[in-house]
């Protein structure tokens, strides 16, 4: 449903002060920080009009009211005048200038966090799983390691425990031909093409060539997902993370497990500029009360990452998003000029 100004006056404003203090926002304290000369009871219809479409909510313990995760989401997306910062001055501050790109990611992490003095979380640059050749070496009756090359002469092994004995000749012959056929290939472009062509081979052969495409794809994504995330200790201070043992726990273990937060990093990755996800909102958010800043960045004019700030929803998200913002800016360009 559409807001009148006056709503989105004083949802914009009712927002901001919860933002700024944390306390339940009152029609008083409205009537006085909106700038808008209604009475008292306007404002109360008003509020109740908001409340019972979803954007505000009455604490039991209060008469004032405080922004839900949709009051927040037409905040963030309508309302919200974001700060300008200075681009040169940021990247003064970010030193991202090395030539070891995974120290500008740590540093890109470092400074999200001290910007917002909240956590800051990058997503390294992923390698395309692409092999120049592999080698089959039978160790045993049904055990084979699975050697994989790829194009700057990095070396991957996998064991892989098959259900038929192969002798060395069928080894060598299906290791030459993948590496005739697919040699400079991403294992999940072969993995594809494969379902195919495999139907003329004999079917010992092709399900090694099937395990070993699928066991070369896992070998080549292992510690290429690397999260470099600083500041999680920020979020001690912050009560609405940190205000019982549950949410404490919970948080931690996000850190700890990082799967939720390289779904939504991966997520963030597939859209353009700076996305917010809102506790409450998004079911990637692993806690109602934190919301999540992200922006992807590039290399030579790819996107290889993603990096973000993870704070509580009540953040100032017009510091935020010019932070997380400038920074992706900022790294893409040195990674794509180092």
């Amino acid at each position: 449903m559409q807001l009148d100004n006056r709503a989105q006056t004083l949802l914009k404003a009712l927002v901001e002060r919860y933002i700024a203090d944390g306390q339940p926002v009152g029609s008083r304290a409205l009537s006085k920080i909106s700038g808008l000369e209604l009475s008292p009871a306007t404002i109360r219809n008003i509020m109740a009009d908001l409340e019972e479409l979803g954007y505000v909510a009455s604490p039991h313990t209060s008469a004032g009211r405080v922004p839900t995760p949709r009051g927040y989401r037409i905040f963030v997306d309508t309302l919200l005048t974001v700060q300008h910062l200075d681009e040169q001055a940021v990247g003064a501050q970010l030193r991202l200038q090395s030539p070891q790109p995974q120290k500008m990611i740590a540093n890109a992490a470092q400074m999200l966090s001290s910007l917002s003095q909240f956590a800051g979380v990058v997503l390294s640059p992923r390698r395309e799983s692409v092999f120049q050749q592999i080698e089959f070496l039978r160790l045993g009756e049904k055990r084979i390691l699975l050697v994989i090359v790829a194009p700057n002469g990095d070396v991957q092994n996998r064991l892989l425990l098959t259900d038929v004995d192969y002798s060395p000749a069928q080894l060598v012959q299906s290791a030459n031909y993948i590496n005739q056929n697919y040699g400079g290939l991403a294992f999940d472009e072969v993995h594809a093409r494969l379902q195919n062509e495999l139907r003329q081979l004999r079917d010992d052969m092709g399900r090694l060539m099937q395990v070993a495409v699928e066991a070369g794809s896992e070998a080549m994504k292992d510690d290429k997902d690397d999260m470099v995330i600083a500041g999680e200790r920020n979020l001690l201070s912050v009560s609405d993370l940190s205000s019982n043992m549950s949410s404490l726990r919970q948080m931690f273990d996000m850190f700890e497990q990082k799967t939720g937060l390289m779904q939504l990093l991966d997520v963030s990755a597939k859209a353009s500029g700076v996305q917010i996800y809102i506790g409450g909102e998004s079911s990637l958010v692993p806690m109602d009360e934190m919301s999540v800043v992200t922006a992807p960045y590039t290399a030579n004019g790819k996107i290889v990452g993603t990096l973000g700030v993870i704070g509580p929803t009540r953040m100032a998200y017009e510091r935020v998003i010019p932070i997380v913002d400038i920074t992706a800016k900022l790294l893409s360009n040195a990674l794509s000029h180092n």
